[in-house]
């Protein structure tokens, strides 16, 4: 269970009033995690009981850093290139952990980098790749397992890589069959589709036979981008119907189209690849876009006000290339990446994304460290998600402290009220208030449980004062609990 230090949080109260520009209350603050290649996790394949102890615990020293770091929100990859690392009776598993195709390890990898995740505060979003499905090495290594060789009719090979065909009819219900045998199995939060548009090039991609018979007198980009729409609609309709509260999202290239401001954009979303969020947003098909923005500058800040101008009250979160740090990758300097982040922040995005976790956690010029200790420096909830449900749960009664050895224990009560599932905000003041609209008084926030620990500083005596609130799945907050007054003493008085 997360243990939060009495004096670390007496220290951060003396900087209250001391610095300026606090960090938001509420904002996704993601990265993505990338199982491809094992290039986040997991760093070892093997099925000896050696091999998967060293994977769960590779997992969560990552989760525990990003905790450290007050992130909120991971992105796992869980549909690598037409396999899985969860168990699947459609498609093979990910050799990522085995070390072969078709082999899960002992363990469910999804269920336990899911359940790592909650654990620690943060929701776990699968990250889907919708239509790649591997090159040549990978689908011959797959062999009857791979989707080219089970279904045929729904692939076409393009620039050496395999492709589920967006304008085959049978590709919608092949990858709706997957959403459901994944959002159905596993308690994800969200579900995060990737790729989800015709790939690099597509002015050559073998699909006008298609176009021909189903094309309905359509342009080819109409048709295209009809193709991409309407799945996007049944995806999103299919997980809302299998559970509500699982968030719907898509990572588009990062511009959506090209704007008067830069009329030669290059790449879009729109124009180059027959994505159209902005429809997707409009029609409430999304709950959240999370364009990948790897660029600077003139290519970055003014397609922030695009998407915010377009998201029809979804969520905007910009995707920022931490892996752009790297020398042979741009090398951006830091400024870089924070300036990113000020303007979302400013514009009215909804937080930010990192590609990729590595790239954050090596701490490259000091990206880690700034984003600890200064842009992520206290704990934020996550957005209201009012369109899906606004219902306010009721509020717990109160928290009640009590010192076991070197520990306090807070424990509170869900309410009676409350037959969904909840998490809690714990709430503290060194003053006699708790503003509960500062994000510096919020000790910690998604916990799953209802009890917390702290471990006492030997020989501080300090008054505390602690509340709670407590959310529902679409980060609709409560009113806070009564307020509990503790004195830390290092005797009984």
């Amino acid at each position: 269970m997360t243990k939060y230090t009495l004096f670390f949080l007496f220290s951060l109260f003396t900087l209250f009033f001391c610095q300026a520009g606090e960090p938001p209350k509420t904002e996704v603050r993601a990265v993505w995690l990338t199982t491809i290649y094992g290039l986040d996790w997991p760093g070892t394949a093997g099925t000896k009981a050696t091999d998967m102890k060293m994977q769960q615990q590779e997992v969560c020293t990552l989760l525990d850093r990003l905790e450290e770091a007050n992130f909120n929100m991971v992105f796992v990859q869980v549909r690598v290139r037409g396999d899985v690392i969860y168990r699947s009776k459609i498609e093979p598993a990910s050799k990522v952990f085995s070390g072969k195709y078709g082999v899960m390890p002992a363990y469910d990898p999804l269920s336990f980098v899911i359940d790592a995740c909650h654990k620690r505060g943060m929701e776990c979003h699968a990250w889907f790749v919708t239509f790649p499905v591997g090159n040549e090495r990978i689908v011959r290594e797959q062999g009857k397992l791979s989707v080219v060789r089970r279904h045929p009719k729904l692939v076409k090979r393009h620039k050496g890589e395999w492709y589920l065909d967006p304008g085959q009819p049978e590709t919608a219900d092949y990858l709706l069959s997957l959403v459901k045998e994944l959002v159905s199995g596993y308690d994800i939060d969200g579900i995060h589709f990737d790729y989800i548009r015709y790939p690099e090039q597509a002015k050559s991609f073998p699909d006008k036979s298609l176009h021909a018979k189903y094309g309905q007198r359509k342009s080819l980009t109409e048709w295209r981008r009809e193709n991409i729409n309407r799945l996007v609609s049944r995806l999103y309709d299919q997980v809302k119907h299998l559970k509500p509260w699982v968030q719907v999202s898509s990572s588009p290239l990062g511009k959506y189209n090209r704007i008067e401001r830069m009329p030669d954009a290059g790449w879009t979303a729109y124009e180059s690849v027959f994505q159209d969020p902005k429809q997707w947003m409009q029609q409430g098909k999304q709950d959240m876009v999370v364009p990948m923005m790897y660029y600077l500058h003139d290519n970055f800040f003014p397609f922030v006000d695009n998407w915010v101008d377009n998201s029809n009250g979804r969520l905007f979160v910009p995707g920022l290339g931490a892996y752009r740090l790297e020398q042979k990758e741009g090398d951006w300097s830091l400024n870089d990446i924070t300036d990113q982040i000020d303007y979302a922040r400013a514009s009215g995005g909804a937080g930010c994304a990192f590609f990729r976790c590595m790239h954050v956690l090596d701490d490259s010029k000091g990206l880690y460290n700034e984003l600890k200790n200064t842009y992520y420096k206290y704990p934020a909830q996550l957005p209201a998600l009012t369109w899906l449900n606004d219902r306010v749960p009721d509020a717990p009664e109160e928290i009640y402290v009590e010192r076991q050895q070197d520990h306090l224990k807070l424990t509170w009560s869900k309410p009676d009220t409350e037959t969904e599932d909840l998490t809690y905000t714990i709430y503290y003041s060194l003053t006699d208030a708790i503003d509960t609209a500062s994000a510096q008084h919020i000790l910690v926030t998604g916990v799953r449980d209802t009890t917390l620990y702290l471990p006492i500083t030997p020989g501080m005596e300090r008054g505390y004062l602690f509340s709670v609130s407590a959310s529902t799945r679409y980060h609709i907050e409560s009113t806070t609990s009564r307020e509990t007054y503790y004195y830390q003493s290092e005797y009984t008085k």
